[in-house]
C-alpha cells in the first residue's frame, strides 16, 4: 500500500480557496467482487501558501464497512497503518505523544456514515497524498444491491473520478446509476455492461464541477449510488467456491407470501410534533392499504401513556383497515416517551394471540417500532429495555425499528432489533420521511419463507456462518459462508429447507470446486480473496451480534477473544482494535480509534472536532439556539447583532436586561425583594398572556445581603385556557382539569392548542405560541450542598414578540420602545465603569456603563452583554415603583394603576 508522489504530473492550473491549498486529484476507486465492495478513497492536496497550515482529509465511511487500510505521503515520506489490539495501540500512541510525536484521526459518527477525518501541519509547498481502503458487503433490499459511496472533495479538484467495477459470476440483470449528486451532472457518468461485468465512470472536468460558470466552489458534494442486481437460476440458491472458501448466496424468487402478523407501535410524544407525525400518519394510511387479506394487525400508539386501537389482533378488512385509518388521523402528539411499556404491551398481543391458537401455523408474527427518540418515561435504562423484550418476546417473533431524526439513538434501535430476529433502519425527518418509511416496510412486508435451515456435508465444510433463519423476505437474500476443503473434494452440495405458503421445501444445488477458478484469475480487477472476506466479514458481524446477547460475563470475555484475533487476522478495524499509522523511521505516529459513545466526536487521545450535526431543532425558534459573540469593551458602543444578543432576559439575582431594538442599546437593572414575592414580568390582557416569577433566597446572606433568584415562574395564555408552570424540579402543562408534568431529566415536547413546549434535558425550556410569541427558561443548577447558592431559572423574551399595545409589566412594557438619550459620558468611580446621562420618560438618570451575562450559550460563565445599568431598582426607567409590580398568584394579571 505504499505511495510515492513522483507520479503526480504537472500540479499547475489548481483553483485554490483562500487557504492556498490545491485539490490536484481526488478519486474514489470500487471493485464489486460477488457482493464484496473494496473502495478505496484518495486525495492528492498541495500547500502553496507562504505558511505552514493544516490540510484536512475528511471522508465517510459507511458504517457497517470495514476500515482495513491508510497511508499517507507527505513528500515521499510513507505513513503505513497496522491494526493493534485498541489498548495496546493506545499506550504506543500515549508514548509517542508523549514525545510530541503524534496526531490524532477522528472517527465519528454521523447518520449511516462514519466520519474519519485526519490534520495535518506542513509547512510551504508541500505535496501530501492521503488514502483510504475499506470493504463491506453489499446487501440486497427491495430486488436489488445498492453500492454507496460518499463524494464530498470540498473544493475543485484538476483530476475528479469516481470508477466502479462489477464482477458477478452468477450474471448481471442489469445495472442502474440513480442521479444523487444532482441534476447538474446529467449525462457525465457512463455504464458500460457486459454479461457478467460491469464499468461504470464518473469522471467531471474542473468546469463541470463548478456550482456556476464563475464559481470556485465545487457542486460535487453527496453520494455516489450504483444499483443492480444478479441473474438467477435455481431455487436453491448459488453457490461460489473459491480458495478454500464457499459463499451461498440464497434469494428465491416466485413464491407465494406467508400470512402476516403485524402490530404497528407508534411514538406520539412531543417531539413527532409537525412535520414528523404529518409524514408518519400518510405513511401508516399507505402501509394500511397495503394489508393482505389473510394478515393480521392492530396498532398501538404511545407517549408517556400507551394506547390500543385495538387489544387483540384483527383481520386486515376492507372495514377494519378503514377505522385503523381514521384511529391514527386523531393522533395529536405530546407528552414524553415510554419505549418500554409500549413495546411489552405489543408483546403481550401478540404471545396472547398465540396462546389462544389465533395465529396461523404458518403466520410471521412481527412488530414494527416507530420512534423518534430515548425514552423519557417509564423504564429510561437502555440495558434493562433490551432485556425486558427479548424476555418477552422469547424468539418466537420479529421485531423491526424505524428511527425517525437526526437525534434518535439508532444504536440502540439497531441492538434491540437484531436482538429480535430483526432489523432497524434510520428514517430522516423531513419531506421524504413518508417515502421511505414504505420503503423500509415494503422490505419486510412480504415474507414467502419460515425456518430456513442451510445443510453442508460436515465432512468437508467448517466454520460455517449462521445457517438456520427464521424468515427469509422477498427481495432481500440469506447470505452464508463457510471454509471448504477443496483438495479432497470435487462437488459441494447445499441442502436448503424451508417451509413454504403451501409446503415444506428442499432444495439442492450442487457445484463444482473449480468451476470458479479459470474466471476469477483471467479477471485483473476480481478480488481474488473475495471469499475469504466476506466469510470473514459475515464472522465478525454474528460474533458481534453474539457478544451482545451474552448471557455470562464469561463468555462474553471469549467472544470478545475471538473477534480480536480475526480482527487481527484480517488487519480490519472493529471495535477492539484500532489503527496506528506510522513513517518508516516510527518516530511520527497517528492512532485511528473509534468514539467511545456513539454520538460524541472522538476518543480519548485523539484530535480534532465532531462535525457539524444537522440542525434538529425545528419548531424552537432561532433565538433560543445562539452561538457566543464576542464583545469587547468601548465607550458607547451599540449592542452586539440582533441575531446573537438582542433579546430580553432576566437572570442571576435578578438582573434584567431590556433590549432596546431602535437604538440599539441594553438597559440593565436589579430588582432586590424578598423570597416567596411574585413579580409580574409581562401583563398583556391584548393578548391574554402573563408571565410571572415567584422569587426564592439564598441558603444565607451574603455582606449582610440576602441574594434572590427565580425559583418559579408562571405563564398563563387565558386565550387558550392554558397554564404552565416551571420550577427547578418540573415542567407543568394545565388545561382545565388536564395536567401533565416532565421533569427537567426529560427531554421531550408537549403540544396542545396550538401552544409548543419543548424541554432540553438539563437545559431550558422553549414555549412557542404559534409564530407570534416565544419565551426561554433557563435552568441554573449549583453543585450539590452549596453552603450558599440554590438552583434557580432565568427567562428570556425577543422583542419580536407580537404583545399588544395594552402589554405592561417589567418587561412588556417595553414592547412599546421608550426614546431614550444618552449623553455626558464621564469617567467613573472605575476606570472601567464611565458613568452618563440618561433622559427617558421625562427623567434624568445617572447610569453606569458594565457588564452582565447571558447564560443561554455558556450556562456557567455566561457571555458578557454590554449595557447602561440603572440604579435604584430601575427607579425612572420602569413606569412607578418596582413594587407596584407585585402580584398576588403565580397566574394573576397586573392591576391597572
Amino acid at each position: 500500500f505504499q505511495r510515492s508522489t513522483s507520479d503526480w504530473g504537472y500540479v499547475g492550473d489548481l483553483v485554490e480557496d483562500d487557504d492556498k491549498i490545491g485539490l490536484y486529484s481526488y478519486k474514489v476507486q470500487s471493485t464489486i467482487t460477488s457482493r464484496l465492495a473494496n473502495t478505496m478513497i484518495q486525495a492528492k492536496m498541495v500547500n502553496n501558501a507562504k505558511r505552514s497550515q493544516h490540510i484536512v482529509f475528511d471522508v465517510q465511511v459507511p458504517k457497517g464497512a470495514f476500515i482495513d487500510n491508510f497511508t499517507m505521503d507527505v513528500n515521499g515520506m510513507t505513513f503505513t497503518s497496522k491494526i493493534r489490539e485498541k489498548s495496546e495501540a493506545r499506550k504506543m500512541y500515549s508514548q509517542a505523544k508523549a514525545k510530541g510525536k503524534a496526531a490524532g484521526i477522528v472517527r465519528s459518527n454521523a447518520l449511516d456514515m462514519e466520519n474519519f477525518k485526519t490534520e495535518v501541519n506542513v509547512p510551504p509547498g508541500t505535496r501530501i497524498q492521503f488514502e483510504l481502503h475499506y470493504h463491506e458487503m453489499i446487501r440486497r433490499k427491495l430486488s436489488s444491491y445498492e453500492h454507496v459511496m460518499s463524494v464530498k472533495p470540498g473544493r475543485l479538484a484538476k483530476h475528479m473520478e469516481v470508477d466502479v467495477r462489477i464482477i458477478e459470476p452468477q450474471g448481471l440483470r442489469y445495472v442502474h446509476v440513480p442521479n444523487s449528486l444532482g441534476d447538474h451532472f446529467d449525462g457525465i457518468t457512463t455504464i458500460s455492461k457486459g454479461e457478467k461485468k460491469a464499468h461504470v465512470s464518473f469522471k467531471p472536468t474542473m468546469a463541470q464541477q463548478r456550482k456556476c460558470p464563475t464559481c470556485s466552489s465545487t457542486a460535487v458534494d453527496g453520494n455516489f449510488v450504483v444499483q443492480y442486481d444478479v441473474n438467477r437460476e435455481t431455487t436453491g440458491g448459488e453457490l461460489e467456491i473459491f480458495n478454500g472458501y464457499f459463499i451461498h448466496f440464497f434469494a428465491p424468487e416466485n413464491l407465494d407470501p406467508l400470512p402476516k402478523n403485524i402490530l404497528f407501535v407508534i411514538d406520539v410524544s412531543g417531539s413527532m410534533w409537525g412535520l414528523k407525525m404529518k409524514q408518519t400518519i400518510e405513511a401508516m394510511k399507505a402501509i394500511l392499504s397495503e394489508l393482505r387479506a389473510a394478515d393480521q394487525f392492530s396498532l398501538i400508539d404511545f407517549n408517556h401513556n400507551v394506547r390500543c386501537w385495538r387489544d387483540n389482533l384483527v383481520s386486515a378488512t376492507p372495514a377494519q383497515v378503514e377505522d385503523a385509518k381514521k384511529y391514527i388521523q386523531t393522533i395529536h402528539p405530546n407528552g414524553g416517551t415510554n419505549i418500554n411499556e409500549a413495546l411489552l404491551r405489543a408483546t403481550f398481543i401478540l404471545n396472547e394471540a398465540q396462546n389462544l391458537g389465533m395465529l396461523d401455523p404458518n403466520s410471521v408474527s412481527m412488530i414494527v417500532l416507530v420512534s423518534d427518540g430515548d425514552p423519557t418515561v417509564g423504564e429510561l435504562k437502555l440495558t434493562t429495555i433490551q432485556k425486558n423484550v427479548k424476555q418477552s418476546i422469547k424468539d418466537e417473533f420479529s421485531l423491526f425499528c424505524l428511527g425517525i431524526g437526526f437525534d434518535v439513538d439508532y444504536d440502540f434501535l439497531q441492538r434491540i432489533a437484531t436482538d429480535n430476529r430483526g432489523m432497524a433502519q434510520r428514517i430522516f425527518g423531513n419531506q421524504e420521511t413518508s417515502a421511505q418509511m414504505k420503503n423500509f416496510y415494503n422490505q419486510v412486508s412480504t415474507p414467502l419463507l419460515r425456518k430456513i435451515q442451510f445443510n453442508y456435508p460436515q465432512e468437508s465444510v467448517s466454520d460455517v456462518t449462521q445457517s438456520s433463519f427464521h424468515n427469509y423476505f422477498g427481495g432481500s437474500e440469506i447470505v452464508v459462508a463457510g471454509k471448504v476443503d477443496t483438495e479432497n473434494l470435487q462437488h459441494l452440495e447445499s441442502i436448503v429447507t424451508a417451509t413454504a405458503a403451501n409446503a415444506e421445501l428442499v432444495m439442492e444445488t450442487l457445484r463444482d470446486v473449480e468451476e470458479l477458478d479459470g474466471f476469477m484469475k483471467k479477471d485483473k480487477y476480481a478480488d481474488p480473496e473475495f471469499t475469504k472476506k466476506l466469510w470473514a466479514y459475515l464472522t465478525v458481524n454474528q460474533m458481534l451480534a453474539e457478544r451482545n446477547t451474552a448471557p455470562t460475563a464469561a463468555l462474553k470475555r471469549n467472544i470478545t477473544k475471538s473477534i480480536l484475533q480475526m480482527s487481527l487476522d484480517h488487519h480490519i478495524v472493529t471495535p477492539f482494535t484500532a489503527m496506528l499509522i506510522e513513517n518508516a523511521e516510527k518516530d511520527e505516529i497517528m492512532l485511528a480509534d473509534q468514539p467511545k459513545d456513539p454520538r460524541r466526536g472522538c476518543c480519548p487521545g485523539t484530535l480534532g472536532l465532531t462535525p457539524n450535526a444537522p440542525n434538529n431543532n425545528k419548531g424552537i425558534p432561532a433565538w433560543a439556539n445562539v452561538t457566543a459573540v464576542p464583545v469587547s469593551f468601548m465607550p458607547e458602543q451599540r449592542s452586539p447583532p440582533v441575531s446573537s444578543l438582542s433579546i430580553n432576559r432576566v437572570d442571576n439575582d435578578p438582573h434584567f436586561i431590556i433590549h432596546l431594538p431602535k437604538s440599539q442599546r441594553n438597559i440593565c437593572f436589579n430588582i432586590n425583594s424578598d423570597p416567596g414575592k411574585i413579580l409580574n414580568l409581562v401583563s398583556d390582557p391584548g393578548t391574554g398572556v402573563v408571565v410571572n416569577g415567584q422569587l426564592i433566597g439564598a441558603k444565607k446572606t451574603e455582606n449582610k445581603k440576602l441574594n434572590t433568584y427565580f425559583g418559579k415562574i408562571g405563564f398563563y395564555f387565558k386565550n387558550k385556557g392554558l397554564k404552565v408552570e416551571i420550577t427547578t424540579e418540573t415542567i407543568t402543562l394545565k388545561d382545565g382539569s388536564y395536567g401533565i408534568t416532565l421533569t427537567w431529566s426529560d427531554t421531550g415536547h408537549i403540544i396542545r392548542k396550538q401552544l409548543l413546549i419543548s424541554v432540553k434535558k438539563e437545559s431550558n425550556v422553549t414555549i412557542t405560541v404559534g409564530e407570534e410569541m416565544s419565551f426561554m427558561v433557563l435552568l441554573h443548577r449549583v453543585w450539590k450542598n452549596h453552603p450558599v447558592n440554590v438552583d434557580f431559572l432565568g427567562i428570556y423574551i425577543p422583542p419580536e414578540n407580537q404583545f399588544s399595545p395594552a402589554a405592561h409589566g417589567l418587561i412588556g412594557q417595553f414592547a412599546s420602545e421608550p426614546e431614550v438619550y444618552i449623553h455626558h459620558q464621564r469617567p467613573g468611580q472605575a476606570p472601567e465603569k464611565p458613568q452618563a446621562t440618561m433622559e427617558v420618560k421625562g427623567n434624568k438618570l445617572t447610569v453606569t456603563r458594565g457588564l452582565q451575562k447571558d447564560y443561554r450559550t455558556d450556562r456557567v460563565l455566561g457571555t458578557d452583554v454590554q449595557c447602561w445599568f440603572v440604579h435604584n431598582s430601575g427607579k425612572g426607567f420602569i413606569d412607578g415603583h418596582y413594587k407596584d409590580y407585585l402580584v398576588p398568584h403565580l397566574y394573576s394579571f397586573l392591576k391597572k394603576p
